[in-house]
């Protein structure tokens, strides 16, 4: 996974630091015991998600990548020596 830059876009940071804060609303609000700040918390968690979609969309997250075939290296071939005088 470290070589195939995952989660390297603006959309993912944006995200997810999103998504962070969300969590840490909710459960800050869970600890007092108050309810509407919980839920304030949990519709921050899916604006997160909905604004890294939205990013993704724009173009500003991974790019889809084809299927593409590799080419296969051509089979090593030995050739006879060749004999100079």
């Amino acid at each position: 996974m470290a070589g195939s830059s995952h989660g390297h876009t603006p959309a993912a940071w944006t995200g997810v630091t999103i998504t962070f804060i969300g969590f840490c609303v909710a459960g800050a609000f869970m600890v007092m015991a108050q309810p509407l700040g919980f839920w304030a918390g949990m519709v921050i968690i899916a604006l997160g998600g909905v604004v890294g979609l939205i990013m993704r969309s724009m173009g500003l997250g991974q790019p889809k990548q084809t299927h593409a075939v590799p080419h296969a290296a051509p089979a090593a071939t030995r050739e006879p020596a060749s004999v100079e005088s």
